[in-house]
């Protein structure tokens, strides 16, 4: 494998929930001018006020390597788990995407959409706002076709992810 290769992977991070624990997590990619592709928080254990942030980054072997390493040295950091390197996972995506349009438009915005499984939470008589869940690259393809539709915009999550099988993070 070519080690200068550029390769995408999604990284779960567990931390301390307390006030600049995610600056800290940002400033660690910024300082050294890695780029966050994708980057979602939340608490998951409120009784150990633990959250878990999940985040897509891209680099070289060497760079995902220091990245893991560097988080991992971080206070407030219980575990790193790169999902990417650890087996197979399950990733999905969030998006709200309005599209404004009428007649065939419309029409075909609807066709799509049903195509893709989104579903419509909010319509008027010349825009819908579709809720689509599914992996970046489906909400990708949705939102380029909608681009073609008349789309207003798009709202989206970013990658939340865990990996498949029994044993927990």
């Amino acid at each position: 494998m070519d080690q200068n290769m550029i390769e995408k992977h999604t990284i779960a991070v567990l931390v301390d929930n307390e006030p600049g624990v995610l600056a800290r997590v940002i400033g660690l990619f910024s300082g050294r001018g890695y780029n966050i592709e994708s980057l979602t928080v939340a608490e998951v254990n409120n009784a150990d006020h633990l959250s878990r942030i999940t985040l897509v980054t891209s680099g070289t072997r060497m760079i995902i390597e220091q990245i893991k390493a560097q988080l991992g040295r971080l206070v407030p950091v219980h575990r790193v788990h790169d999902l990417t390197d650890e087996g197979p996972a399950v990733e999905r995506e969030l998006a709200l995407v309005k599209v404004a349009g009428t007649g065939d438009k419309r029409i075909e915005a609807l066709r799509l959409a049903d195509i893709f499984k989104a579903k419509v939470v909010d319509a008027t008589l010349t825009s819908f706002v579709f809720e689509l869940t599914g992996t970046t690259e489906q909400v990708d393809d949705f939102v380029g076709l909608m681009g073609q539709l008349g789309l207003v915009e798009a709202s989206r999550t970013g990658v939340v992810a865990m990996s498949k099988g029994p044993t927990a993070f």
